[in-house]
Protein backbone atom coordinates (compact mmCIF):
# COMPACT_ATOMS: atom_id res chain seq x y z
CA UNK A 1 0.00 0.00 0.00
CA UNK A 2 2.85 2.49 0.73
CA UNK A 3 4.08 1.89 -2.66
CA UNK A 4 1.27 2.64 -4.34
CA UNK A 5 0.52 5.85 -2.77
CA UNK A 6 4.17 6.91 -3.17
CA UNK A 7 3.85 6.63 -6.79
CA UNK A 8 0.44 7.79 -6.70
CA UNK A 9 2.46 10.89 -5.49
CA UNK A 10 5.34 10.79 -7.41
CA UNK A 11 3.52 10.92 -10.84
CA UNK A 12 0.71 13.47 -9.66
CA UNK A 13 4.15 16.05 -8.34
CA UNK A 14 5.43 14.98 -11.91
CA UNK A 15 2.52 16.18 -13.63
CA UNK A 16 2.26 19.19 -12.02
CA UNK A 17 5.73 19.96 -12.68
CA UNK A 18 5.42 19.24 -16.30
CA UNK A 19 1.97 21.35 -16.58
CA UNK A 20 3.70 24.16 -14.60
CA UNK A 21 6.62 24.29 -16.82
CA UNK A 22 4.06 24.14 -19.62
CA UNK A 23 1.91 26.87 -18.32
CA UNK A 24 4.91 29.01 -16.96
CA UNK A 25 6.34 28.88 -21.07
CA UNK A 26 3.29 29.85 -22.61
CA UNK A 27 2.63 33.08 -19.87
CA UNK A 28 6.40 34.00 -20.78
CA UNK A 29 5.32 33.57 -24.46
CA UNK A 30 2.37 35.22 -24.05
CA UNK A 31 3.87 37.93 -22.04
CA UNK A 32 6.67 38.82 -24.16
CA UNK A 33 4.19 38.60 -26.97
CA UNK A 34 2.26 41.45 -25.25
CA UNK A 35 5.27 43.70 -24.57
CA UNK A 36 6.61 43.91 -28.10
CA UNK A 37 2.96 44.68 -29.00
CA UNK A 38 2.73 47.75 -26.61
CA UNK A 39 6.19 48.89 -27.34
CA UNK A 40 5.58 49.11 -31.31
CA UNK A 41 2.66 50.64 -30.82
CA UNK A 42 4.53 53.12 -29.41
CA UNK A 43 7.36 53.20 -31.67
CA UNK A 44 4.61 53.47 -34.68
CA UNK A 45 3.07 56.21 -33.66
CA UNK A 46 6.26 58.27 -32.77
CA UNK A 47 7.40 57.12 -36.44
CA UNK A 48 4.23 58.55 -37.77
CA UNK A 49 4.38 61.57 -36.46
CA UNK A 50 7.79 62.38 -37.86
CA UNK A 51 7.03 60.89 -41.41
CA UNK A 52 4.06 63.36 -41.95
CA UNK A 53 6.63 66.09 -40.97
CA UNK A 54 9.84 65.05 -42.76
CA UNK A 55 8.71 62.10 -44.98
CA UNK A 56 10.78 59.71 -46.07
CA UNK A 57 14.12 61.10 -45.41
CA UNK A 58 13.29 60.80 -41.56
CA UNK A 59 12.77 57.12 -42.26
CA UNK A 60 16.31 56.81 -43.96
CA UNK A 61 17.91 58.55 -40.96
CA UNK A 62 16.00 56.37 -38.70
CA UNK A 63 17.08 52.82 -40.34
CA UNK A 64 20.63 53.14 -39.43
CA UNK A 65 19.25 52.75 -35.75
CA UNK A 66 16.61 51.21 -35.39
CA UNK A 67 16.28 47.27 -34.98
CA UNK A 68 13.06 46.92 -36.43
CA UNK A 69 11.84 46.45 -39.72
CA UNK A 70 10.11 49.54 -41.26
CA UNK A 71 7.93 49.44 -44.22
CA UNK A 72 5.83 52.10 -45.80
CA UNK A 73 3.17 51.03 -47.95
CA UNK A 74 0.91 53.34 -49.90
CA UNK A 75 -2.74 53.42 -50.16
CA UNK A 76 -2.79 50.89 -53.05
CA UNK A 77 -0.65 48.15 -51.16
CA UNK A 78 2.64 48.97 -53.16
CA UNK A 79 5.68 49.36 -50.87
CA UNK A 80 7.15 53.13 -50.71
CA UNK A 81 9.96 52.01 -47.94
CA UNK A 82 11.47 49.06 -46.33
CA UNK A 83 14.22 48.97 -44.12
CA UNK A 84 15.85 45.56 -44.88
CA UNK A 85 14.74 44.73 -48.77
CA UNK A 86 15.02 46.96 -51.83
CA UNK A 87 11.15 48.42 -52.20
CA UNK A 88 11.35 47.94 -55.86
CA UNK A 89 11.63 44.19 -55.87
CA UNK A 90 9.04 43.91 -52.94
CA UNK A 91 5.48 42.45 -53.84
CA UNK A 92 2.54 44.64 -53.01
CA UNK A 93 1.42 44.53 -49.37
CA UNK A 94 -2.28 45.29 -49.67
CA UNK A 95 -3.33 41.93 -48.87
CA UNK A 96 -1.42 41.60 -45.83
CA UNK A 97 -3.75 40.87 -42.54
CA UNK A 98 -1.89 44.01 -40.72
CA UNK A 99 -2.49 45.89 -43.78
CA UNK A 100 -5.77 45.50 -44.63
CA UNK A 101 -7.04 45.79 -40.56
CA UNK A 102 -5.38 49.02 -40.55
CA UNK A 103 -6.35 50.66 -43.52
CA UNK A 104 -9.97 49.43 -42.09
CA UNK A 105 -9.65 50.16 -38.50
CA UNK A 106 -6.49 52.75 -38.39
CA UNK A 107 -3.99 49.93 -36.70
CA UNK A 108 -3.69 46.35 -37.26
CA UNK A 109 -1.49 43.19 -35.76
CA UNK A 110 -0.71 40.19 -36.71
CA UNK A 111 1.94 37.28 -35.86
CA UNK A 112 3.90 34.98 -38.18
CA UNK A 113 5.80 31.59 -37.17
CA UNK A 114 8.78 30.22 -39.01
CA UNK A 115 8.74 27.36 -40.29
CA UNK A 116 10.44 25.39 -37.50
CA UNK A 117 8.41 26.72 -35.24
CA UNK A 118 11.20 28.66 -33.46
CA UNK A 119 10.91 32.44 -34.20
CA UNK A 120 7.36 34.30 -34.45
CA UNK A 121 7.26 37.27 -36.06
CA UNK A 122 5.30 40.27 -34.55
CA UNK A 123 3.80 42.72 -37.05
CA UNK A 124 1.95 46.42 -36.01
CA UNK A 125 0.26 48.63 -38.71
CA UNK A 126 -0.87 51.81 -38.09
CA UNK A 127 -2.66 53.87 -41.24
CA UNK A 128 -1.53 57.85 -41.91
CA UNK A 129 -3.51 60.70 -42.70
CA UNK A 130 -3.07 60.60 -46.15
CA UNK A 131 -4.44 56.62 -46.36
CA UNK A 132 -0.95 55.13 -46.35
CA UNK A 133 -0.06 52.29 -43.84
CA UNK A 134 3.49 52.35 -41.49
CA UNK A 135 4.02 48.75 -40.78
CA UNK A 136 6.75 48.10 -37.72
CA UNK A 137 7.96 44.44 -37.87
CA UNK A 138 9.93 42.57 -35.08
CA UNK A 139 11.52 38.89 -34.48
CA UNK A 140 10.03 37.29 -30.87
CA UNK A 141 11.06 33.99 -29.86
CA UNK A 142 8.49 31.54 -28.99
CA UNK A 143 7.74 29.91 -26.17
CA UNK A 144 9.49 26.70 -27.77
CA UNK A 145 12.48 28.22 -28.41
CA UNK A 146 12.20 29.87 -24.69
CA UNK A 147 11.66 26.54 -23.46
CA UNK A 148 14.78 24.94 -25.82
CA UNK A 149 16.91 27.99 -24.88
CA UNK A 150 16.31 27.05 -20.65
CA UNK A 151 16.85 23.27 -21.22
CA UNK A 152 19.44 23.16 -19.37
CA UNK A 153 18.24 25.05 -16.43
CA UNK A 154 15.14 23.71 -16.42
CA UNK A 155 16.88 19.76 -16.51
CA UNK A 156 18.29 21.08 -13.28
CA UNK A 157 14.68 22.61 -11.64
CA UNK A 158 13.31 19.51 -12.92
CA UNK A 159 16.21 16.54 -11.29
CA UNK A 160 15.65 18.78 -7.63
CA UNK A 161 11.80 19.00 -8.10
CA UNK A 162 11.84 14.91 -8.53
CA UNK A 163 14.04 14.67 -5.70
CA UNK A 164 11.49 16.48 -3.66
CA UNK A 165 8.50 15.03 -4.91
CA UNK A 166 10.82 11.58 -3.81
CA UNK A 167 11.22 12.61 -0.83
CA UNK A 168 7.54 14.55 -0.04
CA UNK A 169 5.90 11.18 -1.57
CA UNK A 170 7.84 8.86 0.51
CA UNK A 171 7.17 10.63 3.66
CA UNK A 172 3.63 11.73 2.91
CA UNK A 173 3.31 8.16 2.31
CA UNK A 174 4.41 6.80 5.40
CA UNK A 175 2.26 9.42 7.30
CA UNK A 176 -0.73 7.83 5.25
CA UNK A 177 -0.24 4.29 6.29
CA UNK A 178 1.05 5.13 9.71
CA UNK A 179 -2.00 5.15 11.34
CA UNK A 180 -3.38 2.19 9.29
CA UNK A 181 -0.16 0.17 10.44
CA UNK A 182 -1.37 0.92 14.13
CA UNK A 183 -4.73 -0.37 14.25
CA UNK A 184 -5.39 -2.52 16.60
CA UNK A 185 -7.78 -5.79 14.61
CA UNK A 186 -8.64 -6.88 17.66
CA UNK A 187 -10.71 -3.70 18.79
CA UNK A 188 -10.41 -1.78 15.47
CA UNK A 189 -13.06 0.44 16.46
CA UNK A 190 -10.66 1.75 18.83
CA UNK A 191 -8.20 2.95 16.36
CA UNK A 192 -7.58 7.07 15.77
CA UNK A 193 -7.27 7.11 12.33
CA UNK A 194 -8.44 9.21 9.31
CA UNK A 195 -12.78 9.96 9.58
CA UNK A 196 -13.07 8.35 6.04
CA UNK A 197 -11.85 5.13 7.43
CA UNK A 198 -14.25 4.94 10.24
CA UNK A 199 -17.09 3.51 8.16
CA UNK A 200 -14.21 0.81 7.21
CA UNK A 201 -13.17 -0.12 10.34
CA UNK A 202 -16.43 -0.25 12.31
CA UNK A 203 -17.01 -2.80 9.14
CA UNK A 204 -13.84 -5.18 10.27
CA UNK A 205 -14.56 -4.64 13.84
CA UNK A 206 -18.24 -6.10 13.33
CA UNK A 207 -16.47 -8.93 11.29
CA UNK A 208 -13.87 -9.70 13.87
CA UNK A 209 -16.49 -10.19 16.34
CA UNK A 210 -18.16 -12.65 13.95
CA UNK A 211 -15.03 -14.57 13.09
CA UNK A 212 -14.03 -14.35 17.18
CA UNK A 213 -17.08 -16.10 17.66
CA UNK A 214 -16.87 -18.51 14.54
CA UNK A 215 -13.78 -19.65 16.39
CA UNK A 216 -14.87 -20.24 19.19
CA UNK A 217 -16.98 -22.32 18.80
CA UNK A 218 -15.23 -24.64 16.65
CA UNK A 219 -12.71 -24.63 19.54
CA UNK A 220 -15.70 -25.63 21.44
CA UNK A 221 -16.87 -28.15 18.94
CA UNK A 222 -13.03 -29.59 18.61
CA UNK A 223 -12.52 -29.66 22.60
CA UNK A 224 -15.79 -31.46 22.39
CA UNK A 225 -14.84 -34.15 19.88
CA UNK A 226 -11.17 -34.23 21.38
CA UNK A 227 -13.11 -35.18 24.85
CA UNK A 228 -15.53 -37.81 23.21
CA UNK A 229 -12.70 -39.40 21.13
CA UNK A 230 -9.87 -39.31 23.74
CA UNK A 231 -11.74 -41.17 26.04
CA UNK A 232 -13.26 -43.72 23.68
CA UNK A 233 -11.59 -47.03 24.73
CA UNK A 234 -12.77 -48.11 20.95
CA UNK A 235 -10.09 -46.83 18.32
CA UNK A 236 -10.99 -44.18 15.88
CA UNK A 237 -9.29 -42.83 12.34
CA UNK A 238 -10.38 -40.30 9.99
CA UNK A 239 -9.01 -40.83 6.55
CA UNK A 240 -8.58 -38.64 3.63
CA UNK A 241 -9.37 -39.97 -0.16
CA UNK A 242 -5.77 -40.73 -0.46
CA UNK A 243 -5.85 -42.71 2.89
CA UNK A 244 -3.67 -40.12 4.66
CA UNK A 245 -4.46 -40.26 8.62
CA UNK A 246 -6.69 -36.86 9.42
CA UNK A 247 -7.29 -37.75 12.65
CA UNK A 248 -6.15 -40.59 15.12
CA UNK A 249 -7.35 -41.15 19.04
CA UNK A 250 -5.68 -42.57 21.73
CA UNK A 251 -7.32 -45.80 21.48
CA UNK A 252 -6.36 -46.46 17.99
CA UNK A 253 -2.57 -46.03 18.50
CA UNK A 254 -3.17 -48.19 21.84
CA UNK A 255 -5.11 -50.93 19.74
CA UNK A 256 -2.37 -50.38 17.07
CA UNK A 257 0.54 -50.48 19.18
CA UNK A 258 2.36 -47.46 17.88
CA UNK A 259 3.33 -44.58 19.97
CA UNK A 260 2.12 -41.35 16.98
CA UNK A 261 1.47 -40.78 13.73
CA UNK A 262 2.92 -38.25 11.88
CA UNK A 263 0.94 -35.21 10.14
CA UNK A 264 -0.43 -36.55 7.00
CA UNK A 265 0.93 -40.22 7.11
CA UNK A 266 -0.49 -43.11 4.71
CA UNK A 267 -2.76 -45.46 6.90
CA UNK A 268 -1.14 -48.27 5.36
CA UNK A 269 1.85 -47.48 7.17
CA UNK A 270 -0.13 -48.24 10.60
CA UNK A 271 -0.53 -52.12 10.51
CA UNK A 272 0.82 -53.86 6.86
CA UNK A 273 -1.17 -56.90 8.02
CA UNK A 274 -3.47 -58.08 4.91
CA UNK A 275 -6.58 -57.73 6.60
CA UNK A 276 -6.14 -54.61 7.60
CA UNK A 277 -4.96 -53.28 3.88
CA UNK A 278 -7.99 -55.09 1.78
CA UNK A 279 -10.32 -53.47 4.73
CA UNK A 280 -9.36 -49.97 4.25
CA UNK A 281 -8.65 -50.45 0.50
CA UNK A 282 -12.40 -51.33 0.07
CA UNK A 283 -13.62 -48.70 2.16
CA UNK A 284 -11.66 -45.92 0.23
CA UNK A 285 -13.60 -47.90 -2.85
CA UNK A 286 -16.90 -46.35 -1.43
CA UNK A 287 -17.49 -50.25 0.36
CA UNK A 288 -18.86 -50.47 4.19
CA UNK A 289 -16.58 -53.15 5.66
CA UNK A 290 -16.19 -55.23 8.80
CA UNK A 291 -12.84 -57.53 9.36
CA UNK A 292 -11.40 -59.16 12.20
CA UNK A 293 -7.40 -59.59 12.98
CA UNK A 294 -5.88 -61.11 15.32
CA UNK A 295 -2.41 -59.38 16.35
CA UNK A 296 -0.09 -60.62 19.59
CA UNK A 297 -3.04 -63.09 21.21
CA UNK A 298 -5.89 -60.69 21.20
CA UNK A 299 -8.51 -59.70 18.34
CA UNK A 300 -10.01 -56.65 17.10
CA UNK A 301 -13.29 -55.59 14.99
CA UNK A 302 -12.39 -52.98 11.72
CA UNK A 303 -15.47 -51.36 11.03
CA UNK A 304 -14.38 -49.48 7.59
CA UNK A 305 -17.64 -46.79 6.59
CA UNK A 306 -16.56 -44.35 3.42
CA UNK A 307 -17.48 -40.75 3.72
CA UNK A 308 -19.12 -39.61 0.28
CA UNK A 309 -19.34 -35.95 -1.19
CA UNK A 310 -21.52 -35.84 -4.55
CA UNK A 311 -21.06 -40.01 -5.12
CA UNK A 312 -17.46 -39.28 -4.39
CA UNK A 313 -15.76 -41.02 -1.83
CA UNK A 314 -14.18 -37.66 0.48
CA UNK A 315 -12.75 -40.12 3.42
CA UNK A 316 -13.12 -43.21 5.29
CA UNK A 317 -13.85 -43.33 9.15
CA UNK A 318 -12.39 -46.68 10.76
CA UNK A 319 -13.40 -47.65 14.27
CA UNK A 320 -11.51 -50.47 15.82
CA UNK A 321 -12.73 -52.76 18.68
CA UNK A 322 -10.12 -54.94 21.25
CA UNK A 323 -12.84 -57.62 20.46
CA UNK A 324 -10.77 -60.51 22.66
CA UNK A 325 -13.19 -60.43 25.82
CA UNK A 326 -15.80 -61.13 23.13
CA UNK A 327 -14.12 -63.68 21.39
CA UNK A 328 -12.89 -65.55 24.79
CA UNK A 329 -16.74 -65.45 25.69
CA UNK A 330 -17.92 -66.73 23.11
CA UNK A 331 -14.90 -69.53 23.01
CA UNK A 332 -15.77 -69.96 26.93
CA UNK A 333 -19.83 -70.24 25.77
CA UNK A 334 -18.88 -73.19 23.14
CA UNK A 335 -16.56 -75.37 25.22
CA UNK A 336 -19.66 -74.54 28.15
CA UNK A 337 -22.13 -76.01 25.54
CA UNK A 338 -19.81 -79.14 24.82
CA UNK A 339 -18.83 -79.61 28.54
CA UNK A 340 -23.14 -79.56 29.64
CA UNK A 341 -24.00 -81.36 27.43
CA UNK A 342 -21.32 -84.24 27.84
CA UNK A 343 -21.81 -83.57 31.77
CA UNK A 344 -25.54 -84.25 31.38
CA UNK A 345 -25.51 -87.08 28.69
CA UNK A 346 -23.50 -89.24 31.68
CA UNK A 347 -26.30 -89.37 34.09
CA UNK A 348 -29.00 -89.26 31.49
CA UNK A 349 -27.60 -92.72 29.67
CA UNK A 350 -27.35 -94.04 32.78
CA UNK A 351 -30.67 -93.03 33.80
CA UNK A 352 -32.19 -93.94 30.21
CA UNK A 353 -29.86 -98.02 30.26
CA UNK A 354 -31.40 -98.76 33.78
CA UNK A 355 -34.42 -97.82 32.98
CA UNK A 356 -33.99 -99.57 29.76
CA UNK A 357 -33.03 -102.64 31.34
CA UNK A 358 -36.04 -103.30 33.70
CA UNK A 359 -38.75 -102.35 30.98
CA UNK A 360 -37.53 -105.33 29.27
CA UNK A 361 -37.71 -107.50 32.40
CA UNK A 362 -34.16 -108.42 32.26
CA UNK A 363 -33.81 -107.41 35.99
CA UNK A 364 -34.36 -110.22 38.51
CA UNK A 365 -37.00 -108.75 40.90
CA UNK A 366 -34.44 -109.16 43.98
CA UNK A 367 -32.16 -106.46 41.71
CA UNK A 368 -34.78 -104.33 41.08
CA UNK A 369 -33.95 -101.79 44.06
CA UNK A 370 -30.12 -102.02 43.76
CA UNK A 371 -31.05 -100.81 39.74
CA UNK A 372 -33.94 -97.89 41.33
CA UNK A 373 -31.00 -96.14 43.66
CA UNK A 374 -28.66 -96.27 40.85
CA UNK A 375 -31.46 -93.95 38.38
CA UNK A 376 -32.40 -92.36 42.17
CA UNK A 377 -28.20 -91.64 42.30
CA UNK A 378 -27.94 -90.49 38.62
CA UNK A 379 -31.27 -88.44 39.15
CA UNK A 380 -29.92 -86.58 41.85
CA UNK A 381 -26.53 -86.22 40.06
CA UNK A 382 -28.72 -84.41 37.51
CA UNK A 383 -30.22 -82.62 39.67
CA UNK A 384 -27.51 -81.12 41.94
CA UNK A 385 -25.72 -80.54 38.22
CA UNK A 386 -29.33 -78.28 36.69
CA UNK A 387 -28.81 -76.26 40.02
CA UNK A 388 -25.08 -75.48 39.71
CA UNK A 389 -25.94 -74.24 36.26
CA UNK A 390 -28.77 -72.51 37.23
CA UNK A 391 -26.59 -70.34 39.73
CA UNK A 392 -23.77 -69.75 38.11
CA UNK A 393 -26.85 -67.90 35.18
CA UNK A 394 -27.86 -65.93 37.84
CA UNK A 395 -24.73 -64.68 38.94
CA UNK A 396 -23.61 -64.34 35.19
CA UNK A 397 -26.79 -62.05 34.50
CA UNK A 398 -28.78 -60.81 37.70
CA UNK A 399 -26.11 -59.89 40.07
CA UNK A 400 -27.14 -56.65 40.14
CA UNK A 401 -30.69 -57.86 41.45
CA UNK A 402 -29.36 -59.80 44.42
CA UNK A 403 -30.25 -58.58 47.95
CA UNK A 404 -27.42 -57.86 49.71
CA UNK A 405 -27.30 -57.89 53.85
CA UNK A 406 -24.97 -58.13 56.64
CA UNK A 407 -23.73 -61.65 56.77
CA UNK A 408 -21.95 -63.08 59.94
CA UNK A 409 -19.11 -65.55 57.89
CA UNK A 410 -18.71 -67.17 61.24
CA UNK A 411 -22.39 -68.21 61.26
CA UNK A 412 -22.01 -69.54 57.85
CA UNK A 413 -19.29 -71.37 58.24
CA UNK A 414 -20.65 -73.13 61.17
CA UNK A 415 -23.55 -74.08 58.78
CA UNK A 416 -21.57 -75.51 55.99
CA UNK A 417 -19.63 -77.73 58.75
CA UNK A 418 -22.87 -79.40 60.21
CA UNK A 419 -24.13 -79.88 56.34
CA UNK A 420 -21.16 -81.36 55.47
CA UNK A 421 -20.31 -83.97 58.86
CA UNK A 422 -21.91 -86.80 57.27
CA UNK A 423 -19.91 -86.07 54.07
CA UNK A 424 -16.83 -85.95 56.16
CA UNK A 425 -17.59 -88.96 57.74
CA UNK A 426 -17.94 -90.77 55.02
CA UNK A 427 -14.46 -89.64 53.26
CA UNK A 428 -13.24 -90.50 56.82
CA UNK A 429 -12.00 -86.24 56.79
CA UNK A 430 -12.25 -84.42 59.80
CA UNK A 431 -13.19 -80.74 59.80
CA UNK A 432 -12.12 -77.82 61.81
CA UNK A 433 -13.55 -74.14 62.19
CA UNK A 434 -11.84 -71.61 63.49
CA UNK A 435 -14.01 -68.46 63.24
CA UNK A 436 -14.08 -64.77 64.60
CA UNK A 437 -17.33 -63.03 64.15
CA UNK A 438 -16.61 -61.32 60.90
CA UNK A 439 -19.47 -59.20 59.39
CA UNK A 440 -19.78 -58.10 55.95
CA UNK A 441 -22.00 -57.07 53.49
CA UNK A 442 -23.29 -59.61 51.17
CA UNK A 443 -25.93 -62.12 49.61
CA UNK A 444 -26.28 -65.19 52.26
CA UNK A 445 -27.37 -68.12 50.02
CA UNK A 446 -24.06 -66.89 47.91
CA UNK A 447 -22.06 -66.71 50.34
CA UNK A 448 -23.11 -70.05 52.22
CA UNK A 449 -22.82 -71.76 48.65
CA UNK A 450 -19.10 -69.99 48.11
CA UNK A 451 -17.87 -71.98 51.62
CA UNK A 452 -20.22 -75.07 50.31
CA UNK A 453 -18.32 -75.66 47.40
CA UNK A 454 -14.82 -74.86 48.85
CA UNK A 455 -15.20 -77.29 51.85
CA UNK A 456 -17.28 -79.82 49.83
CA UNK A 457 -14.04 -80.25 47.17
CA UNK A 458 -11.84 -80.31 50.22
CA UNK A 459 -13.71 -83.41 51.46
CA UNK A 460 -13.91 -85.08 47.86
CA UNK A 461 -9.98 -84.05 46.79
CA UNK A 462 -8.62 -85.32 50.37
CA UNK A 463 -7.07 -88.34 51.45
CA UNK A 464 -8.04 -91.00 53.85
CA UNK A 465 -7.80 -89.86 57.75
CA UNK A 466 -7.14 -86.40 55.96
CA UNK A 467 -8.33 -82.73 57.62
CA UNK A 468 -10.08 -79.81 56.39
CA UNK A 469 -9.22 -76.50 58.41
CA UNK A 470 -11.81 -73.30 57.69
CA UNK A 471 -10.80 -70.34 58.80
CA UNK A 472 -12.48 -66.88 59.45
CA UNK A 473 -10.31 -63.95 60.70
CA UNK A 474 -11.86 -60.39 61.00
CA UNK A 475 -8.37 -58.40 60.24
CA UNK A 476 -8.67 -54.47 60.05
CA UNK A 477 -10.11 -53.60 56.39
CA UNK A 478 -10.65 -57.08 55.08
CA UNK A 479 -12.49 -60.56 55.97
CA UNK A 480 -9.99 -63.66 55.24
CA UNK A 481 -11.47 -67.24 54.80
CA UNK A 482 -9.51 -69.85 54.30
CA UNK A 483 -10.45 -73.07 53.50
CA UNK A 484 -7.16 -75.55 53.82
CA UNK A 485 -7.39 -79.46 53.42
CA UNK A 486 -4.44 -82.08 52.81
CA UNK A 487 -5.83 -83.65 50.27
CA UNK A 488 -4.16 -84.08 46.79
CA UNK A 489 -3.12 -81.42 45.76
CA UNK A 490 -3.16 -79.40 42.32
CA UNK A 491 -0.72 -79.15 39.49
CA UNK A 492 1.06 -76.34 38.91
CA UNK A 493 -0.18 -76.11 35.55
CA UNK A 494 -3.48 -76.43 36.28
CA UNK A 495 -4.04 -74.44 39.10
CA UNK A 496 -5.41 -71.19 36.33
CA UNK A 497 -7.89 -73.22 35.28
CA UNK A 498 -9.34 -75.15 38.17
CA UNK A 499 -11.95 -71.98 38.27
CA UNK A 500 -13.20 -72.91 34.83
CA UNK A 501 -16.63 -74.27 34.27
CA UNK A 502 -16.67 -78.09 34.53
CA UNK A 503 -13.41 -77.87 34.60
CA UNK A 504 -11.93 -80.83 36.76
CA UNK A 505 -8.08 -81.85 37.69
CA UNK A 506 -6.29 -84.78 35.73
CA UNK A 507 -9.24 -87.12 35.44
CA UNK A 508 -7.18 -89.67 35.90
CA UNK A 509 -6.30 -88.48 39.12
CA UNK A 510 -9.72 -87.57 40.08
CA UNK A 511 -11.99 -90.31 37.83
CA UNK A 512 -13.16 -92.11 41.06
CA UNK A 513 -14.32 -88.41 42.74
CA UNK A 514 -17.85 -87.25 41.35
CA UNK A 515 -18.46 -84.06 40.76
CA UNK A 516 -20.12 -81.83 38.02
CA UNK A 517 -16.41 -79.43 37.78
CA UNK A 518 -18.78 -76.26 38.85
CA UNK A 519 -17.99 -75.55 42.05
CA UNK A 520 -14.92 -73.47 41.85
CA UNK A 521 -16.77 -71.41 39.11
CA UNK A 522 -19.40 -70.86 41.03
CA UNK A 523 -16.77 -69.55 43.80
CA UNK A 524 -15.24 -67.41 41.41
CA UNK A 525 -18.38 -65.77 40.50
CA UNK A 526 -19.44 -65.63 43.93
CA UNK A 527 -16.54 -63.49 44.56
CA UNK A 528 -16.69 -61.21 41.88
CA UNK A 529 -20.34 -60.14 43.16
CA UNK A 530 -18.69 -59.22 46.20
CA UNK A 531 -15.56 -57.63 45.28
CA UNK A 532 -13.59 -60.17 46.81
CA UNK A 533 -10.33 -61.36 46.08
CA UNK A 534 -9.58 -65.72 45.65
CA UNK A 535 -6.27 -66.55 46.35
CA UNK A 536 -4.59 -69.93 46.12
CA UNK A 537 -1.87 -72.39 47.15
CA UNK A 538 -1.49 -75.95 46.46
CA UNK A 539 0.97 -78.55 46.01
CA UNK A 540 0.66 -82.13 44.67
CA UNK A 541 0.14 -84.91 47.39
CA UNK A 542 0.23 -82.00 50.11
CA UNK A 543 -2.98 -80.39 49.85
CA UNK A 544 -4.81 -76.94 48.54
CA UNK A 545 -5.34 -73.98 50.59
CA UNK A 546 -7.61 -70.98 49.03
CA UNK A 547 -8.56 -67.73 50.47
CA UNK A 548 -10.96 -65.56 49.85
CA UNK A 549 -10.01 -61.80 50.89
CA UNK A 550 -13.88 -59.97 51.39
CA UNK A 551 -13.21 -56.22 51.41
CA UNK A 552 -15.70 -54.65 54.83
CA UNK A 553 -17.53 -52.04 52.62
CA UNK A 554 -18.88 -53.07 49.59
Amino acid sequence: MTKRIFRAIFYVSLGVLAASSLILMTFVGDYISDNTQRTMRAEAAYIAAAIEKEGIAYLEDLSETNTQRLTWIAADGSVLYDSVVDESQMENHGDREEVQEAMRTGSGESSRYSTTLAERTENYALRLQDGSVLRLSTTALSALSIFLSMTQPLAVAVAIALVLAGLLASKTSKAIVKPLEKVDLEHPEQAEVYDEMAPFLRRIAVQQKMIHKQVQEQKRRQREFSTITENMEEGLLVLDAKGEVLSCNQGALRLLGIQQVQERENVYTLNRSEIFRKCISLALQGKHEEATMESEGRSYKLLANPVTEEQLVAGVVVLMFDNTEKADRERLRREFTANVSHELKTPLTSISGFAEIIKNGMVKTEDVPRFAENIYEEAQRLIAMVQDIIQLSRLDEAEGTMEKADVDLARIGETVIKRLETSATQHHVSLFLQAEEAVIHGVPHVLEEMVYNLCDNAIRYNKESGSVTVRIENREKEVWLTVQDTGIGIPAGEQERVFERFYRVSRSRSKTIEGSGLGLSIVKHGALLHQAEVEMESEVDQGTTIRLIFPKET
